[in-house]
């Protein structure tokens, strides 16, 4: 198709929208986001506390020009948005600018797709993931979160010479990627008492949430092509929240000498609707400035233009008491993703800089996300110093790392004056006991 759209406008953040949820101002999804997901087996858009099928717009005749046709609607029912991202990038600025059309005040299309609307009913078991996720890898990407942790376990350097000149990441494992509200199994593995060892095999005790944010890649780059990073951004179809759960006395024994295995590659969370980098656009801020003493990036890293997004992050705990009495969660931790010190172009550009072929679909977590102070600590292990400072719960419980029916929930929203809030919604997921019966 050659449908022409202007790209990255954003939408007046006055307009509303005849669903009445999505003018809610402390609600996440006004007209001004619009994230997709998959619900019923179809790329759905959300708006407010409701969401309709894209493949039933189409059949409504609420889409307008090139948009009417159903040349393109095949992309709409395949159970993942891997399909429908790989659709030019016109044309999705253009289903955008259309979605909007029809959700304003005044559409004339309400008639057609009020009936449609379905409100969103999550946590019931019955979630997807968003995409069919290929390839997974998760950066480090937060200066305080490194310098932390670095300053917990090498006081001496506690970061490292390499950290302000080159993206660190590994490559995590895709197939135990799971949907927000997705139970996670307290996972087995070799611990041990001291450095020296030796190991035992057993449940983790040290089990640990890390708050991230992830984007999935939309455009992908031919095997031995880079990204260049002036053009990353335009590769990131949108974000989502990201729990990285991690085993920490696990990580501890197995990370040196090649990083994280299987402390991580257990279970990773994600939200369920994904906010288009459009959406994300009106809250764009530099990068932080770097230290005089800081060394610059290398050119192939070298974006004057790019961006962090200032997005709040908020970790709230549960216990099984808590919930079973109504006790509402307890707020642990509230930082910003302004804070990181690479970008998220910076990141998708390292990675494909080698020529890796990136594809659609591929999920690129940030890392933890840290600030400055105590409270913006995104993980336990930083937020009770290795459980040395232990938290309160509301039900009067402490905590140094997570106890089995535990749940921990992510929440993340940008604002700004003149603007409504875009948010993600939420990632949740509750700890499960160790399955009994594994090999000692």
């Amino acid at each position: 198709m050659s449908v022409m759209s202007s790209r990255g406008q954003a939408v007046d953040g006055k307009l509303r929208s005849w669903v009445t949820s999505a003018n809610d101002p402390q609600g996440d999804f006004p007209i001004q986001n619009l994230p997709y997901g998959i619900r019923d087996g179809s790329v759905a858009v959300r708006i407010g506390e409701t969401y309709v099928c894209l493949h039933e717009i189409v059949r409504a005749q609420a889409f307008e020009g090139e948009l009417a046709a159903f040349a393109w609607a095949q992309s709409l029912t395949s159970g993942s948005l891997n399909a429908f991202a790989c659709l030019p990038a016109t044309v999705l600025s253009e289903i955008r600018r259309q979605l909007v059309a029809i959700f304003a005040e005044g559409s004339a299309a309400r008639s057609k797709i009020e009936p449609l609307l379905r409100m969103v009913r999550e946590n019931e078991g019955s979630e997807v993931l968003p995409f069919r996720v290929g390839d997974y890898s998760d950066f480090y990407a937060s200066l305080h979160h490194a310098t932390n942790v670095g300053s917990m376990f090498r006081p001496t350097i506690p970061l490292l010479p390499n950290w302000k000149h080159v993206p660190i990441g590994y490559h995590g494992r895709a197939s135990s990627i799971v949907p927000s509200g997705t139970s996670v199994v307290r996972p087995y593995g070799q611990t041990v008492a001291s450095d020296e060892g030796p190991p035992a095999f057993g449940p983790s005790k040290l089990m640990d949430y890390e708050l991230e944010v992830g984007f999935f890649v939309g455009a992908g780059n031919a095997l031995g092509q880079p990204i260049p990073v002036d053009q990353a951004w335009k590769h990131i179809f949108g974000f989502v929240l990201v729990n990285d759960w991690s085993a920490r006395d696990i990580q501890k024994w197995e990370y040196q000498p090649l990083g994280p295995f299987l402390a991580k590659n257990f279970a990773t969370s994600v939200s369920l609707w994904v906010v288009t980098r459009e959406a994300l656009e009106p809250f764009c801020v530099a990068g932080p400035p770097r230290a005089p003493e800081d060394p610059q990036p290398l050119g192939y890293l070298a974006d004057p233009h790019g961006c962090n997004v200032d997005v709040t992050l908020e970790v709230w705990i549960a216990s099984a008491k808590m919930r079973a009495d109504g006790t509402p969660p307890t707020l642990i931790s509230r930082g910003s993703m302004s804070d990181m010190f690479w970008t998220p172009a910076q990141m998708l550009a390292h990675h494909a800089s080698n020529g890796c072929n990136m594809q659609v679909g591929d999920l690129l977590a940030s890392g933890t996300v840290s600030g400055t102070t105590k409270e913006s600590r995104g993980c336990l292990l930083e937020r009770t110093w290795r459980g040395t400072e232990p938290l309160m719960l509301g039900d009067g419980t402490e905590r140094r790392f997570l106890q089995d029916g535990d749940e921990v929930i992510m929440r993340g929203y940008c604002e700004k004056a003149g603007y409504p809030r875009v948010g993600f919604g939420e990632c949740r997921g509750i700890v499960r006991p160790a399955h009994t019966g594994a090999a000692s």
